[in-house]
């Protein structure tokens, strides 16, 4: 069993008509946050619902803090914390029911103090049905009871979509304070990439159901770059010195590489920009193959 790596995804396959996850093969280590991006329908949710059984996998090997996931182990259940964009608590339900449904489910987990301490931050009514909460407070109240059972691992799709910039910055504050245990770790889907790059570690960028791009989120931004050129300086770069291309509308190129440094010493009269991770996914998204 790997008991360094929160999470160990080999070989996942998942096929489905018009779809399919192909090969996917990654690990998270204990600690850590990773961003997970993607196009809609890149397979960011399938992925996540792979991981946790809530769909069966067609082939690979998953596991979670060192074990084989079984969503029918409970203990093993209850030491990992899921939100995804539907809270999935009925609709009749209120903060203070939830609470009393969660103190039973999570008996001897739950911290009715931190998850009241969390309703009152995100200013979540206690008595107010959730049928009568917006798509920001479900999403809140997800996060602050996937927060309250004292999990050490939390598996997030779209958290902070929704949300105002004042909230996301306050989930952003909290998913931070969580990883200050070691033990921790997050995985989460956005496009938000601006929360990425404000707390990620690590990026993980599926595209059309493949895992194309992953690594340390420094080391992504540093090394890849916009490289601007004309159509005379284009025809001076082999193929291998870059990633994908767009062709400016004016004439010239648009080019995305990932060994910046040494691009710039080869080309030295070609403008280079840093890129960020919007524009990665762009070039990756609609740039040009080789």
């Amino acid at each position: 069993m790997d008991m360094e790596n929160a999470i160990k995804v080999e070989h996942l396959s998942k096929s489905y008509p018009g779809f399919a996850l192909r090969d996917l093969t990654f690990s998270i280590p204990r600690g850590c946050i990773v961003g997970l991006i993607g196009e809609n329908g890149a397979g960011k949710t399938t992925t996540l619902h792979a991981i946790l059984g809530l769909v069966s996998a067609d082939e690979g090997k998953i596991e979670l803090l060192g074990a084989p996931y079984d969503p029918r182990n409970p203990a093993l259940r209850r030491r990992i914390g899921v939100v995804f964009e539907d809270c999935g608590f009925p609709p009749h339900l209120t903060c203070r029911s939830v609470d009393r449904m969660l103190r039973r489910l999570y008996r001897g987990l739950w911290d009715a103090d931190a998850f009241a301490g969390y309703c009152r931050r995100f200013n979540l009514p206690g008595d107010k049905e959730l049928r009568n909460f917006s798509r920001g407070m479900k999403t809140k109240l997800s996060i602050a009871a996937a927060l309250a059972h004292r999990p050490e691992l939390l598996i997030l799709d779209e958290p902070t979509g929704g949300l105002d910039p004042i909230v996301r910055e306050e989930i952003l504050d909290l998913f931070s304070e969580f990883i200050q245990d070691e033990r921790n770790s997050i995985l989460f889907s956005t496009h938000i990439t601006t929360d990425l790059e404000k707390i990620a570690d690590e990026i993980l960028f599926l595209h059309e159901g493949r895992l194309i791009l992953s690594g340390s989120k420094d080391e992504l931004i540093y090394d890849h770059a916009v490289a601007r050129c004309t159509s005379a300086q284009f025809a001076d770069i082999a193929p291998e010195e870059y990633l994908r291309r767009r062709r400016l509308p004016g004439g010239g190129e648009e080019l995305l590489v990932d060994n910046r440094q040494q691009f710039a010493l080869r080309h030295p009269g070609v403008v280079l920009d840093r890129a960020g991770i919007d524009e990665i996914m762009l070039f990756y998204v609609k740039g040009e193959e080789k």
